[in-house]
């Protein structure tokens, strides 16, 4: 297994890379004088991920929250669950599920070779019965009762659900009632035996640790042979929107708001310069150092979390800018016409070098934490990227890239999420 070295000259950071036989991508972070470790296990498979590629080359529907569900059974064994072998260890385990991949992780200070076993094996020894399916659809059922009563996770879905008519990130990652009841143990062994292979995932490594040891462990540890996986199923979105407004009410104290811009994509993805120029676009059109946002907080029209980022992957793209406001029709009028102003007269040249000089802070900032420097890596190899891509990009990012990505954000390809305290009409 041959290791390669990606070094970042002006911030001294190292990325040590190697891809093992059964086709694992393996990225080692060291990072000397820190006293914790973070690893991450992760396939690329997620929520929007709804349907099962066959031998054959043909693709058969499943039922949408697999991803989620799967994640919540790979913890558990005939004998006990993983979480009880990372608690002799003093580790903290987790995973989570996103609309692109699912990721097992751990954080600890000691016995990080014992930790790194534990998540190895479990991750690699699925266990799915008939009995603890069914008990694990009552536990599930109740996250995504708990999960439809959080304002943030709400007026971000009703969002999507509002932008898209296909694609499946319009649905809840945790699925609804009527799908996770169609999940038995057969179609679980039946994804996992499909996605869950070493040539669809990574393991990124960040700590204070050599980086040949932690290949070395991962390499002998790997149980299944390379083999291809299916390609995701890439169907384009009609133009336009479902609807350009959704309004629900929940138990909070404030209107809550958020503008999206569905971006009418041609490939499955766009690129990293594309990310990153559009959110350098809506830092200088929207950002705490903007004459809008002054204009928003002088006036009393939004609080001051008010601002803007991209949500984008596999199918999907939408530039959102949102937060809190008393009336969040003025304030999405007031955003659609500082959009229309800056498409005409273009974006401010200052407000875009201080925006770029904010994103390359940021990105630099993301090494100085163990979780976010494995958690970059991770979205970096399965987006395609070398280390580090980030950081050049950003480097070479212009005004003209910045100034053109405002042809994203097409007006009748727009939506309104809005949540109102249950108090309120």
């Amino acid at each position: 297994m041959k290791i390669k070295e990606y070094k970042d000259e002006k911030t001294g950071e190292s990325i040590f890379c190697a891809k093992h036989s059964s086709g694992l991508e393996i990225r080692v972070a060291p990072k000397q004088d820190y006293d914790s470790s973070y690893a991450l296990f992760a396939v690329k498979y997620g929520s929007i991920d709804t349907y099962l590629g066959k031998e054959d080359g043909s693709y058969e529907k499943i039922p949408e929250g697999t991803a989620h569900f799967l994640e919540h059974k790979l913890f558990e064994s005939e004998e006990l669950d993983a979480f009880e072998l990372f608690a002799k260890t003093g580790a903290q385990a987790n995973a989570y599920t996103s609309f692109d991949l699912t990721a097992y992780l751990f954080k600890g200070s000691d016995k990080i070779e014992t930790s790194l076993g534990y998540l190895l094996d479990f991750v690699q020894s699925p266990y799915f019965t008939a009995e603890t399916v069914r008990k694990e659809q009552g536990i599930i059922g109740q996250e995504i009762r708990m999960y439809q009563d959080l304002p943030e996770w709400a007026v971000h879905l009703n969002l999507l659900k509002c932008l898209y008519r296909e694609n499946p990130v319009r649905i809840d990652i945790a699925g609804t009632q009527d799908s996770i009841a169609q999940i038995d143990d057969k179609l679980l062994y039946s994804i996992y035996d499909t996605y869950y292979n070493p040539s669809n995932m990574i393991l990124s490594f960040a700590g204070n640790v050599d980086p040949q040891a932690i290949f070395d462990q991962v390499s002998k540890a790997i149980k299944r042979k390379k083999k291809p996986v299916p390609a995701r199923v890439f169907k384009p979105e009609p133009k336009g929107v479902l609807s350009d407004y959704i309004e629900q009410k929940l138990p909070v104290g404030q209107k809550t708001f958020l503008l999206g811009f569905k971006e009418e994509l041609k490939k499955p993805e766009i690129t990293i310069q594309e990310e990153m120029a559009s959110s350098v676009m809506l830092e200088a059109l929207f950002g705490k150092s903007t004459p809008f946002f002054k204009k928003l907080i002088d006036e009393g029209l939004a609080e001051m979390d008010f601002g803007g980022f991209m949500f984008n992957g596999f199918g999907y793209s939408v530039a959102c800018i949102g937060g809190t406001a008393d009336d969040p029709k003025k304030v999405a009028a007031l955003v659609k016409e500082e959009i229309k102003k800056a498409k005409k007269n273009g974006l401010d040249k200052a407000a875009v070098d201080r925006a770029i000089k904010k994103m390359y802070g940021m990105s630099i900032g993301v090494y100085d934490s163990v979780a976010s420097a494995a958690n970059q890596q991770l979205y970096l190899y399965f987006n395609g990227y070398k280390p580090f891509a980030e950081l050049e990009t950003i480097r070479k990012l212009t005004y003209k890239q910045v100034n053109d990505r405002l042809s994203a954000l097409i007006e009748k390809s727009s939506a309104l999420s809005v949540i109102v305290p249950e108090s309120q009409e």
